[in-house]
């Protein structure tokens, strides 16, 4: 499905270096690393820029205009515009007749409050968010834009307040329950949390009173497929889901064209559909939004972030992967136990993350047991004074035996590129965990030095767990939101956790490129506190 896996998900743009004359954008980033080294990151968008003793390097926003400073209102020009940037679509942009409801959402009923009678029982129910209620996206006022981690919009780091829709029901809604079919479709790969969505999705949905409620089959392309039938849901159906890993409805990359979809979505009635992806899939969402709104179809599309790479924009993080640092923990530990069991022992674990590294460097800081964390966002050298084999090397005659950890992105521009790309349009990474194993052996092997090397790759028993206690909460609260804001009347939005509030995203917004690990930033530092290593540059 080229039209949905590409589409939408903006160009990462071009990069310019930080220095005194440098220009700062509407939506910068910036990062710095100790070391000499220049190279790209994975993802294309991070460019490092040699300078002695560190690196600088930044990420703009594609086709942000650049901010004149000495104009006394800039700050007012940027929070007009990051207000605007930041608007949801709502279904009265389309139908701007369209008169709302009060809500059949009030937990002080048993059951969905019928409109032929007042939904306030003695008094009234204070469970709904204003419209107006605001997050703030940023919380920390760096003084310098030298402080680790910090985000600055101009040299002088001055603060600029960015609020953020907050999630929740509503008073008002403007869809009625017994009109609306709603739709659930989970697609990309798996990952551990997929079912608790759904549960939460479709029991809330029915608290509203909607009463159809159906599964779309094996991601986009169940629209399509003639021989994959919708699956009839309710909370009978979904009750014990949660209990087991992967997705009742299955998964599948790719599909039909964003026509085809929205053609289908009116054949079967469907008015409110519930997208459970990652960025190609938000990407799609997007699209199938605007189609809708081309044809001026009165349908509330809503995403829910589903990447246990943790690489959403703006968010703290995305379900499944608190689940997927905590099995890590397993693979790692196996790793440790072989390697310290043998004699000059090395293991090597692979864990996901093909443009941010943020698995494999929690994981690395949970279980204190790895040596050499290795991420896109970091570049090293496996050979030479100053490469990771000369630190293994080090590490087996100090210690007798090492772990390493490396996010399967990492390493990249070692390997040879293999020039295709899968049903999502995603690049086939080289397997960077097999390289670094044949390596470490070549190396030991030709110094002369036994080295026993054991290389685990988790990868995909990882993606099918059921989600741990804190996934199960973010899921059940992402599925709720979901829902609430479908029936606010919000469209082309998507449901994340920002700054611990739970919070509304315009689509475009969190899908310009994936959110990298900042090498600069405080938990980076201390993973390198953890591990004890040097930069391998």
């Amino acid at each position: 499905m080229e039209s949905l896996s590409r589409a939408s998900i903006a160009n990462p743009g071009t990069l310019s270096p930080t220095s005194s004359s440098a220009s700062y954008f509407l939506f910068p980033r910036r990062f710095r690393l100790s070391n000499g080294f220049s190279s790209s990151s994975a993802f294309g968008n991070l460019r490092r820029i040699v300078s002695r003793g560190r690196v600088r390097a930044e990420i703009e926003k594609p086709n942000a205009p650049v901010i004149d400073f000495s104009d006394p209102e800039w700050r007012i020009k940027y929070q007009k515009d990051f207000e605007l940037r930041f608007n949801i679509p709502h279904i009265t942009d389309v139908f701007p007749d369209a008169k709302p409801i009060p809500s059949t959402f009030c937990l002080r009923m048993r059951y969905a409050v019928s409109h032929d009678y007042s939904h306030f029982s003695d008094e009234e129910w204070h469970g709904y968010i204003n419209n107006n209620d605001r997050v703030l996206l940023k919380t920390i006022n760096f003084a310098s834009p030298n402080s680790a981690g910090a985000v600055c919009i101009d040299p002088d780091c001055t603060w600029v307040e960015q609020w953020v829709h907050r999630a929740g029901p509503r008073e008002k809604i403007y869809f009625k329950p017994e009109e609306v079919k709603a739709a659930i479709v989970t697609c990309g790969g798996l990952c551990p949390g997929l079912n608790d969505v759904i549960r939460q999705v479709v029991i809330t949905l029915e608290i509203y009173g909607v009463k159809s409620i159906v599964g779309i089959p094996f991601g986009y392309r169940g629209f399509s497929n003639s021989d994959l039938s919708e699956m009839p849901l309710s909370r009978k159906v979904v009750q014990n889901i949660h209990l087991s890993g992967g997705s009742l409805l299955g998964v599948s990359r790719g599909g039909p064209s964003v026509s085809d979809i929205v053609d289908r979505m009116q054949e079967k009635g469907i008015n409110m559909i519930f997208v459970l992806g990652g960025n190609g899939t938000h990407a799609g969402a997007n699209a199938i939004h605007e189609e809708c709104r081309k044809r001026k179809l009165k349908v509330a599309v809503v995403g829910v972030p589903k990447t246990i790479d943790n690489d959403i924009l703006l968010m703290d993080k995305t379900f499944g992967f608190d689940t997927a640092v905590e099995e890590a923990q397993r693979a790692i530990n196996s790793a440790y136990i072989e390697a310290h069991s043998a004699y000059h022992g090395v293991g090597i674990v692979k864990l996901m993350g093909r443009h941010s590294g943020f698995i494999a460097m929690h994981a690395s800081l949970a279980s204190g047991q790895i040596d050499i964390c290795l991420i896109p966002e970091v570049p090293f050298q496996l050979h030479g004074p100053h490469g990771v084999l000369t630190h293994l090397k080090y590490l087996i005659e100090t210690k007798g035996s090492a772990v390493v950890c490396v996010a399967e992105g990492a390493g990249q521009n070692l390997l040879q590129k293999t020039n295709a790309t899968d049903a999502s349009g995603n690049m086939v990474l080289g397997d960077i965990g097999v390289h670094i194993q044949q390596e470490t052996k070549k190396y030991f092997r030709e110094i002369g030095v036994h080295a026993d090397v054991k290389y685990i790759d988790p990868t995909y028993m990882i993606r099918a767990c059921r989600a741990n206690a804190s996934d199960g909460i973010l899921c059940a609260v992402l599925g709720q939101n979901a829902v609430h804001g479908a029936f606010a009347g919000y469209s082309g939005i998507t449901v994340g956790i920002c700054n611990t509030h739970y919070v509304y995203f315009p689509i475009p917004e969190v899908i310009a490129y994936p959110r990298p690990v900042d090498p600069n930033s405080r938990m980076w530092h201390r993973c390198l506190t953890s591990t004890g290593q040097p930069d391998f540059i």
